[in-house]
């Protein structure tokens, strides 16, 4: 009885030690490309948190190498992170694509044609609706300065630094 004890123990223990070191983190970069005049914004995700978002969105298992999955993919982040410009009218943001690996999930945007001044705010809610302690990073380049901003469920939409 006590072994069983002793051992119930120590897997519940390794469990919460598992679990303690588990966290829910995006990182999005926007920056100005000089040479198309666009600007582009390149979200980073944990691929496990994408893949369960969708499963539990979809009931399925997704493969972002098939388009319907890729499209599933889109529709939940044109929702979910936006870019504003003056008078809050939002900006069009470009899909460009999607790479995956099996620890990420890397997705391309761009606003063609547009500097980088005419972002005033920023909306980013991706996985803060399905996670409870998703946080979301956003680095600002402008020419080297970066500037940072920080999302979680609480804070959706903020103002650029």
């Amino acid at each position: 009885m006590k072994r069983r004890l002793a051992l119930g123990a120590l897997l519940a223990c390794a469990c919460l030690g598992a679990q303690a070191h588990r966290f829910h983190a995006g990182i999005t970069d926007i920056s100005f490309n000089q040479n198309t005049g666009s600007i582009e914004v390149v979200h980073t995700y944990m691929a496990h948190d994408i893949e369960a978002l969708l499963a539990n969105l979809y009931q399925r298992q997704p493969d972002l190498s098939d388009p319907h999955d890729e499209a599933v993919l889109r529709k939940y982040i044109d929702r979910q992170f936006y870019l504003l410009g003056a008078g809050q009218a939002r900006l069009p943001l470009r899909w460009v694509g999607v790479s995956t690996s099996v620890e990420s999930v890397v997705i391309y945007q761009e606003v063609e044609k547009t500097p980088l001044a005419a972002v005033a705010r920023v909306h980013d809610e991706v996985l803060s609706d399905f996670l409870p302690d998703q946080v979301n990073t956003v680095n600002i380049n402008r020419g080297g300065a970066i500037g940072t901003l920080t999302f979680d469920r609480t804070i959706k939409e903020q103002a650029l630094p």
